[in-house]
């Protein structure tokens, strides 16, 4: 019921009291717990900027776990090997449908393991690089290059893919910036400033679309 209150509600305003987010704890032994700073800096850059109400400290749901449903946005994150079993594939899947929102940032070394897993979870779905007209860039911040490069990694460049359900978009992967290491504190990667505050302002349309749509 909480659910469905909070998916009405989050149709209506970005100011709702549904506006929590969670990481996602998922098991295969890779570090779903990278980046600790990151999610917490978000927060607040998000809650100063758009005027959103997050809670400040963001809560750890694990994959099979029904309180996946109390949370409009679930983030996730690592480096290494990801597995879901029968029972957290069809809880993953029952949430995105019902209007759950998931962003995988790839903190290098993810991409093979997320990908094989996401075919899980949605086997007919296939990840799609998001134009950069798409709403999630044109949130509160502009980004009319699209997703911004923030850790060189290899120096490929940085690509958002989306999965694609009837038309909505319920999973953004960004894949070669690692949006997360820019929302970590500044000491920890010794990023730039401005490079910091574009993955913020990244970061920042990320929450607003999954809150709007």
């Amino acid at each position: 019921m909480r659910q469905l209150l909070c998916i009405l509600i989050l149709t209506l305003s970005v100011s709702s009291y549904c506006q929590d987010v969670a990481i996602l704890k998922y098991n295969g032994g890779g570090d779903w717990y990278a980046n600790p700073t990151a999610i917490p800096n978000l927060v607040a850059f998000t809650n100063k900027n758009i005027k959103a109400n997050i809670s400040k400290n963001p809560q750890t749901v694990a994959v099979n776990s029904t309180d996946i449903f109390n949370f409009p946005i679930l983030f996730m994150t690592g480096h290494g090997n990801i597995y879901f079993t029968k029972e957290e594939t069809s809880n993953l899947q029952n949430y995105l449908i019902s209007g759950g929102f998931l962003h995988i940032s790839d903190n290098y070394g993810l991409d093979k393991f997320i990908r094989r897993e996401l075919k899980k979870v949605f086997p007919n779905l296939e990840f799609k690089e998001i134009p950069i007209n798409h709403p999630i860039y044109n949130q509160t911040f502009k980004f009319p290059d699209g997703i911004p490069k923030i850790h060189e990694h290899d120096k490929k460049p940085a690509q958002g893919f989306g999965l694609f359900y009837e038309g909505r978009l319920l999973v953004f992967y960004d894949h070669e910036t690692d949006l997360s290491d820019g929302w970590e504190d500044g000491i920890i990667h010794n990023n730039p400033r401005e490079v910091r505050e574009k993955a913020l302002r990244m970061g920042s349309n990320i929450i607003e679309y999954a809150f709007t749509n």
